[in-house]
C-alpha cells in the first residue's frame, strides 16, 4: 500500500485516536458533535473512509476504532507531500523563503545547528 493521505476533517478523528488509543464510533461522533459540529452520519462516512484507507481498523463488539498508522507517520507523509508542492522537494528554498520572511531568535538557531549536526554528523 502506497502512502496514506488524509484531509483535514479525518485528521480530525485521527487526532481523538491517537490521543485516546481506541474509541467507539458512537463515542467518536459524540466528541467530533461536540466540538466540531458534525452530524454522526459525517462522522461515520469519515471513519468508513479512514478503514477503507487503511488508517484505523474497526473490533467487535461495539465499533471499537483503533489508528494504524502513527501521527508521526502522517506527519512525515504530509510534510513531504507539501515540501514538494511548494518547493519542488528541495528544503534548501524552503529554508532560503522561511529565513527570508521570518525572523530566528538566538536559541532557535542553537537548536536547528543541533539537529542539524546530530541528525547528519556521520555525512561530514
Amino acid at each position: 500500500m502506497g502512502d496514506i493521505r488524509l484531509h483535514e476533517g479525518e485528521l480530525n478523528v485521527m487526532e481523538l485516536l491517537w490521543s485516546n488509543q481506541s474509541l467507539s464510533a458512537k463515542d467518536i461522533a459524540k466528541i467530533i458533535k461536540d466540538y466540531i459540529g458534525w452530524e454522526k452520519n459525517t462522522t461515520y462516512t469519515v471513519i468508513k473512509r479512514l478503514i477503507d484507507k487503511g488508517a484505523i481498523v474497526r473490533e467487535e463488539p461495539g465499533f471499537i476504532c483503533k489508528a494504524v498508522i502513527t501521527k508521526a507517520e502522517i506527519q512525515r507523509i504530509e510534510s513531504k507531500a507539501l515540501f514538494d508542492k511548494l518547493f519542488g522537494g528541495d528544503i534548501t528554498n524552503f529554508f532560503k523563503e522561511y529565513l527570508a520572511n521570518e525572523k530566528l531568535g538566538a536559541e532557535e538557531i542553537r537548536e536547528l545547528r543541533k539537529i542539524v549536526d546530530t541528525q547528519y554528523r556521520k555525512l561530514f
